[in-house]
């Protein structure tokens, strides 16, 4: 009697102890589940709050040119808009990789915010992947404007693209064209134009495109890339000859002139822009929440007409998905120029 005793008391207790056992399990899973959802009613208030403090933008080029000119336009909506300052720093040096490489290292909480365009796409495959980022180091937050640029030529030289192409397959080298900054966006595009026509013309380096045009108009040098703003009055003045515009579509400082896919020449057509980019990791909604802000800002009459007084084409409204197309799209058109010139830059 007493062993039965005992063991039933034994058996008893051991069943108590595992009611016990799995009441605490329930209680412990749904503390758990009471915990994530505290966390992420936090986090969605704090994506929802966004910002609450400084953003910094970090530039590669010197204050006063057109990416930190186009930029400072709409960071000082943005922060009309947000309620909160956007401080522009301008961090030139190293072909853009000093300010690349800050921003790759910043926290992706969407307070660090780089310039994007050509140099973010094309850096990485000039230096033959030696630099510490890459474009995947970042996540596109917005695409500000189009950065149109034209084919000019003295007017002695060429009155169509076709004729310049035919000149300069029937004298190889004769023709001096332009070189204003090696892995620059005109650069590349001239060499997309030169590689897709199998020209060779001999390249004169120089610092700027401002010593350029000078040489141009002086017809000391031949051919040039040059962005639209900056030899538009001496296309009008036919001091220039403009022969192609490289753009979605015609330039409104240069409706005369064609686009290179109407001139026929489709695949030099690679048109460079100007946008903002985040480190990779940002977090969905606060990335969306800045694309969203950024198009809105763009799109304002008053910002449109600044971005078009710099002689940029405002971009129309782009999601993160059709800025991480655009990126990954332009990151290989730059890739196949560079390997098919076999540019190369050292770190």
């Amino acid at each position: 009697m007493y062993s039965a005793s005992i063991a039933h008391r034994r058996y008893a207790f051991d069943g108590l102890a595992t009611r016990c056992r799995a009441v605490a399990a329930v209680i412990a899973a749904r503390f758990a589940a009471c915990v994530v959802a505290v966390l992420l009613a936090v986090a969605a208030r704090a994506d929802d709050a966004f910002p609450t403090r400084v953003i910094r933008v970090i530039v590669p080029y010197p204050a006063g040119g057109i990416v930190d000119l186009m930029t400072r336009v709409v960071a000082a909506r943005l922060a009309e808009v947000w309620g909160q300052p956007i401080v522009i720093e301008d961090k030139p040096g190293a072909n853009g990789n000093i300010a690349f490489e800050q921003a790759a290292r910043a926290a992706p909480d969407g307070y660090t915010w780089v310039y994007a365009g050509p140099a973010m796409m094309a850096n990485p495959r000039l230096y033959g992947g030696t630099l510490p980022w890459s474009e995947k180091s970042f996540a596109g937050v917005g695409v500000i404007a189009w950065a149109p640029a034209t084919l000019v030529v003295h007017p002695d030289v060429a009155p169509d693209v076709a004729a310049l192409v035919t000149r300069a397959r029937r004298a190889p080298g004769e023709l001096n064209v332009a070189n204003v900054g090696v892995g620059s966006s005109t650069h590349l595009n001239t060499a997309i134009f030169l590689n897709g026509q199998r020209l060779a013309m001999t390249e004169i380096a120089y610092k700027g495109q401002p010593p350029a045009i000078h040489d141009l108009l002086a017809n000391r040098i031949h051919v040039m890339v040059a962005s639209v703003g900056l030899v538009a009055d001496h296309v009008r003045s036919r001091a220039l000859h403009g022969l192609a515009v490289i753009g979605p579509a015609r330039s409104p400082l240069l409706p005369e002139v064609p686009t290179f896919a109407e001139a026929g020449y489709p695949e030099a057509n690679l048109v460079p822009w100007y946008g903002l980019a985040a480190p990779a990791g940002i977090a969905p909604a606060i990335q969306a929440r800045i694309v969203e802000a950024i198009n809105r800002a763009v799109a304002e009459p008053t910002v449109r007409a600044q971005l078009a007084r710099l002689g940029v084409e405002p971009a129309a409204p782009m999601d993160r998905d059709d800025i991480a197309r655009r990126i990954a799209a332009d990151t290989e058109r730059y890739a196949g120029v560079i390997r098919a010139s076999n540019i190369r830059l050292s770190d």
